[in-house]
């Protein structure tokens, strides 16, 4: 019973995402307005364990077109479904193309990288079980909450 009440909070959470009452926008309205925002959370939750390795690299054509405009904007990224088991430290070498690229939006780009350590700790990974660079936050949709506090706009990807 606990086992299917946990695997159903999963569900739940992949594939509604955790703000599906805030309003999203895209780079494009971003940059078409103008006026920089005080910061910019991409939100990636899905069901697909190798979707990073598809979208990092487009999601960095973005980052470089907003920084473009907009130099000093502030920039995360909070990734909460099972995409975010390819940042682990075990899976660096089968994802060495995406923990490459994550390492450098983090050192370079000054891009903070967040996963859900709810969601890790239900598939037996604790914190520890993730590089240094990455962000380890209790909840990702609390994390998200959290920039949407400071004004931050949400993308929601992909």
């Amino acid at each position: 019973m606990i086992n299917f009440l946990s695997n159903t909070i999963l569900i739940i959470t992949i594939f509604l995402g955790s703000n599906s009452l805030a309003e999203t926008l895209s780079v494009d309205d971003i940059l078409k307005g103008g006026q920089p925002p005080p910061g910019i959370v991409f939100e990636v939750v899905s069901g697909q364990p190798k979707l990073l390795d598809k979208l990092l690299p487009d999601l960095k054509k973005d980052i470089n077109r907003l920084r473009e405009h907009f130099p000093d904007l502030s920039i995360a990224i909070v990734t909460h479904g099972l995409e975010q088991f390819a940042l682990t430290s075990k899976n660096s070498h089968g994802s060495k193309g995406t923990h490459s690229l994550v390492r450098q939006l983090v050192n370079e780009d000054e891009i903070k990288v967040h996963v859900c350590e709810t969601l890790a700790s239900w598939q037996g990974i604790s914190a520890e079980d993730f590089p240094d660079y990455i962000n380890v936050s209790p909840a990702g949709p609390t994390q998200i909450n959290d920039y949407l506090e400071l004004d931050y706009v949400l993308i929601t990807l992909p």
